[in-house]
């Protein structure tokens, strides 16, 4: 038989926590229940303060913390194309002996007129500079492609290259330079935009420095 006893709590500061203890007879086998209930003093109004008071203070140290937003760095400025680095009058000197990345060996060998036994990049230039050699010590095709700074400093590489005083006037699809021929070689140097294109060629006529610029020019889509 169970019995249960109820104690009244005089104040709301305290709580009632009821405890069921079973409680055996050792005379006989019939098992009597008392509860006893437990008094104490309640958490809930210091633990609803602190929880309040630590809800206050976090709010206060998210207001703290928050950084105040910044307006969007702005987009840095496209720097201005500072070419390859090198002089105006730089001129080409083979560091790999490879294939020119835009022109084809025996392609050049056929439009310059001689047999290739080796050529090779200069890649000190943004775009490497291509040498060809048939079996005379100096080159028989020398390109140069050269991305300049400025306009200025394009026409520049073309009149260092063919000198005005010296050279004819060669131009085509909006390229214009000079072309000449001296005493052992020919030149054809145009420029566009920030671009000078200047081609050598062992043979004493400028048609062929000239068909060699003009497929380096397609070939690169300048």
């Amino acid at each position: 038989m169970c019995i249960r006893d109820r104690v009244k709590i005089a104040t709301t500061s305290s709580v009632a926590v009821r405890t069921w203890i079973p409680l055996r007879r050792a005379s006989d086998s019939t098992e009597r229940w008392s509860s006893v209930d437990v008094m104490r003093h309640s958490l809930l109004p210091p633990l609803a303060a602190c929880l309040i008071g630590i809800g206050f203070a976090a709010a206060g140290c998210s207001d703290a913390d928050d950084p105040t937003p910044s307006t969007p760095a702005a987009s840095p400025a496209t720097p201005t194309d500072a070419g390859d680095g090198l002089p105006i009058d730089a001129t080409a000197e083979v560091s790999d002996w490879e294939d020119c990345p835009y022109l084809d060996t025996q392609w050049v060998a056929d439009t310059n007129g001689q047999r290739m036994t080796r050529w090779g990049a200069d890649k000190r230039f943004g775009t490497p500079a291509c040498v060809f050699w048939s079996y005379p010590e100096d080159p028989q095709a020398t390109v140069l492609i050269r991305q300049m700074p400025s306009v200025e400093e394009a026409r520049a590489v073309v009149d260092w290259a063919a000198p005005v005083e010296d050279t004819e006037l060669a131009e085509f699809d909006g390229w214009s330079g000079g072309r000449g021929v001296f005493e052992d070689h020919s030149v054809f140097a145009v420029q566009k935009d920030n671009h000078a294109v200047v081609v050598w060629s062992n043979q004493l006529q400028t048609l062929k420095p000239q068909l060699i610029a003009q497929e380096a020019i397609k070939r690169l889509g300048l």
